[in-house]
């Protein structure tokens, strides 16, 4: 029977790891008669329904946990994984018994890809080697972790292209093509193929129009970033470090944008920034209290696409917020 490996949509980590749980399940864990792969979106409330899943077994990489028996593997290191309290006690309860073997949580690893290797490696004798490439640009590109903004904007790197397909591609079927490549090829060679190599050129012109449009939108003042660009028609899958390229001694990015399918808040720190740990801000915390949530330095919050003024009036509220602690970069 065909197995559902269910995955953060729009994701370089999220595709990135439906492909290591693949080789991981085919290689340790008895494999399927085949996988398919469904992309999940963060969307108004958060929540998730049964519908989502197969009638073979399902897993969820890279996502927020779910409760349903239907589920049957889970990875994730989001720190806000949890929807509800109920979730997470119906998470530890699971760890008692053979889920402890099947579903795992932990938000100190930088990406979810580098977790199910690790998992698998030291739980299951799964072998990585011949995955150094893909491991070390998933902790870059999902941590954050390029040499400066420059890096991350101007995406010289051939991954940088294979992820700025991947966060704007809109048909359904368009990731699933690219998902089983990436533990069977290097990132440039999948930029070769066709059918990736063809979106390379129109992506990177309309990435070139939206640095400009947050040039123009972007307003920094008391160390934050804010731009609406809600009127500029649908946007989706913008690089998120063009507001540190263009200014790098901001501490915080807050946008409001939206798409075909929500009204979104997206929220950032600089990754750059000069200030230590405990004196920033933890944006998951930030995004749960209206119900969106992330990490410690991004996350993200979804409203209808008919919610536009009360998104605009919650990321306006973050904005004061963040603008009212403000703290000098060193």
């Amino acid at each position: 029977m065909t197995f559902r490996v269910l995955h953060h949509n729009n994701c370089f980590d999220g595709a990135c790891s439906a492909a290591m749980f693949t080789k991981f399940h085919r290689e340790c864990a008895g494999g399927a008669d085949a996988y398919e792969y469904v992309g999940l979106q963060h969307g108004p409330g958060g929540g998730m329904t049964g519908e989502i899943f197969g009638p073979g077994e399902n897993a969820i990489v890279d996502f927020k946990y779910s409760r349903s028996p239907r589920l049957t593997w889970w990875f994730d290191h989001h720190q806000s994984a949890f929807m509800t309290p109920e979730d997470k006690a119906a998470f530890l309860e699971g760890q008692r018994g053979p889920q402890g073997m099947r579903q795992f949580f932990d938000p100190e690893f930088i990406s979810c890809t580098s977790f199910i290797a690790a998992v698998g490696k030291t739980r299951f004798g799964f072998d990585v080697s011949g995955l150094g490439e893909l491991l070390y640009w998933a902790d870059i590109i999902d941590g954050a972790r390029f040499e400066s903004a420059t890096a991350a904007v101007e995406m010289e790197a051939a991954a940088m292209k294979v992820a700025m397909v991947i966060e704007n591609a809109t048909e359904p079927d368009y990731i699933p093509r690219i998902i089983p490549l990436l533990t069977t090829m290097p990132m440039s060679e999948i930029l070769r193929q066709p059918f990736v190599h063809e979106k390379v050129t129109p992506l990177l012109v309309q990435h070139v129009e939206a640095v400009e449009l947050i040039r123009k939108r972007a307003e920094l003042k008391d160390g934050v970033i804010y731009f609406d660009l809600t009127e500029d028609g649908e946007v989706e899958g913008l690089n998120k470090f063009i507001p540190y390229y263009l200014y790098p001694k901001a501490t915080y990015t807050i946008g409001l944008s939206r798409s075909k399918s929500r009204t979104k808040i997206s929220v950032g720190t600089n990754p750059w920034t000069t200030l230590k740990g405990d004196e920033l801000a933890n944006l998951a915390q930030v995004c749960e209290r209206f119900g969106g949530g992330g990490h410690a330095r991004v996350g993200a919050i979804s409203y209808r696409v008919d919610e536009l003024a009360l998104g605009r009036e919650v990321a306006e509220g973050i904005v004061r917020d963040l603008r009212a602690v403000y703290r000098p970069e060193r």
